[in-house]
């Protein structure tokens, strides 16, 4: 009797350890606010990727690109962050001006893959004087919550146009939200800035009415003030099948790349659940541009050289790199083409 108590104490152990062994890492991505199109990309992600690399990945609503930074680098569990290329961008210039504190956020962090441009929506009210990026000098204007990269691009390009800061009176950090109804009710704020890959959300999902409400602003790459600024993003057309609702012909803003980051991790179990969260990337590829946000369809897995202080991560790049050959060997591959006799025989397949 004794040994069978041994042996099934045993045999409870062996199955809760393989059990313990078998169970899906626990990770974290963290994205933006839930209502813009990190966040969507990140819930892709964590559906038609993650099972398959055994990760059960949690998808978490952020201020945004710069908060991003910081989740990665310190909160446990996060493996993943969506950043803003000019976020990333200045945290290295800042690093490599000696700031200590920039070196140590930046530093360990690596890119898995480069994702798309990010559309920057200046939202103003329907009946408001402003109708280029170039008349909104002096403007209230708010660029989203501290932390966010929509605030980042807000003051960066507001600088790079005019060649000084937006007056502190004239800036605020609410909320997109918030900041929407203060633009249409008291008027206290002039341009709502939202940083969002169309279609964006918040914008997508206004009713038609809205068009009495508010505007989108349009952005002109031939005016002087645009000079500047094109040396860091890029213009994009925003198309009137992304806000059906309030858009009756295409128009022009500006926009900025977005990336899939993580640490530079080298514990085995990490190295591995990443490797595998790589590699489903490449052979999910095809259902994201299906199934997921249509951002999906403007994103490519050739992993283009990167900048300098841009770093790859290792194992998550051999496996998007080696998946990627080997679908273009089997597409390469020729098709045997099928005689009349072969085919009258049931040779074909």
């Amino acid at each position: 009797m004794g040994w069978k108590v041994v042996g099934a104490v045993v045999a409870a152990a062996l199955w809760v350890h393989c059990g313990i062994a078998s169970a899906a890492a626990q990770y974290k991505i963290v994205t933006a606010s839930e209502r813009g199109t990190y966040y969507a990309i990140g819930g892709d992600l964590a559906k038609f990727v993650a099972p398959e690399a055994d990760i059960e990945l949690e998808v978490l609503p952020t201020s945004g690109s710069a908060a991003n930074v910081r989740h990665l680098r310190y909160d446990l569990g996060v493996k993943f962050a969506i950043v803003q290329a000019d976020v990333f961008q200045a945290y290295i210039d800042r690093a490599a001006d000696k700031n200590p504190e920039a070196a140590n956020l930046i530093r360990p962090l690596r890119v898995i893959l480069p994702l798309y441009n990010t559309e920057i929506h200046y939202i103003v009210r329907a009946d408001s004087e402003l109708n280029y990026l170039h008349d909104i000098r002096n403007a209230k204007i708010n660029g989203g919550l501290l932390g966010s990269g929509a605030a980042l691009i807000t003051h960066t390009l507001y600088r790079m146009m005019f060649g000084g800061p937006i007056p502190e009176a004239n800036a605020s950090y609410l909320s997109n939200e918030e900041a929407l109804v203060k633009l249409v009710t008291d008027k206290s704020v002039d341009v709502v800035v939202v940083a969002a890959g169309q279609p964006a959300p918040l914008v997508a999902n206004m009713k038609p009415e809205a068009q009495k409400l508010i505007k989108l602003l349009k952005f002109d790459p031939a005016h002087a003030t645009s000079r500047l600024p094109l040396t860091t993003y890029a213009p994009a057309t925003v198309r009137v099948s992304s806000y059906p609702n309030l858009l009756t012909e295409a128009f022009t803003t500006i926009s900025v790349g977005a990336f899939l980051v993580t640490y530079d991790y080298n514990l085995k179990g990490t190295v591995d659940s990443l490797s595998r969260f790589g590699r489903s990337l490449c052979k999910n590829f095809a259902t994201l541009q299906a199934q997921g946000h249509p951002k999906w369809r403007e994103v490519d897995l050739k992993l283009p050289e990167l900048g300098p202080g841009w770093i790859y991560y290792p194992p998550t790049t051999r496996e998007i790199r080696a998946c990627v050959a080997e679908k273009s060997k089997v597409q390469a591959k020729p098709v045997k083409k099928c005689s009349p006799e072969e085919n009258i025989l049931g040779l074909c397949k």
